[in-house]
């Protein structure tokens, strides 16, 4: 891919823009960008990607306890170094499995830190339960998002070889 840093600011701009209109909570396509970032760069560009995206948005949005920032940055990094394990198996199902274990992974870390320092529940088994099973509606969304966004991404991103005429071999086959 000749257009790396094009390809940064439009998935930077992209997802800054998303961050800032009102959808249905966690449907986003932010999991998405993370593991496209972390398939299509380098790795510390591919961090850098959704990093970008959460900073210049939060300045809008606003900011909140930085314990539970931490744990959302440190989840789509997460996702980023995820996509880049994709560089090595991109197959339709891996690329699927990896939305999937983004999805996972925001959810699981995300809510034991919102169960931890965010003051809502106790910091007991019952506690730690309420806080997963009141969260399942935003995982069902981070799912679907994560899915549907990752599709079109991937999507795209192989067929832009078809559409160009690119005779050189393509880096993802999604048919396999």
């Amino acid at each position: 891919m000749k257009n790396k840093p094009l390809l940064a600011l439009i998935l930077i701009a992209l997802g800054f823009t998303c961050r800032l209109f009102n959808y249905p909570p966690n449907f986003s396509p932010l999991g998405a960008i993370a593991l496209f970032a972390g398939f299509c760069f380098f790795r510390r560009w591919s961090l850098f990607v959704p990093l970008v995206i959460l900073a210049a948005s939060d300045i809008f949005i606003g900011f909140y306890d930085w314990r539970l920032m931490a744990s959302v940055y440190a989840s789509f990094i997460l996702i980023g170094l995820v996509g880049s394990a994709l560089k090595k198996h991109s197959r339709w199902w891996s690329v699927g499995l990896g939305a999937i274990i983004g999805s996972l992974s925001f959810f699981v870390i995300t809510n034991l830190a919102f169960w931890y320092f965010g003051g809502f529940y106790p910091l007991t088994l019952v506690g730690l339960s309420s806080c997963f099973t009141l969260a399942i509606p935003f995982f069902k969304n981070t799912l679907i998002g994560d899915l549907f966004f990752t599709a079109v991404f991937f999507g795209i991103y192989s067929l832009v070889p078809y559409i160009y005429g690119a005779k050189e071999k393509q880096i993802m086959d999604l048919t396999e």
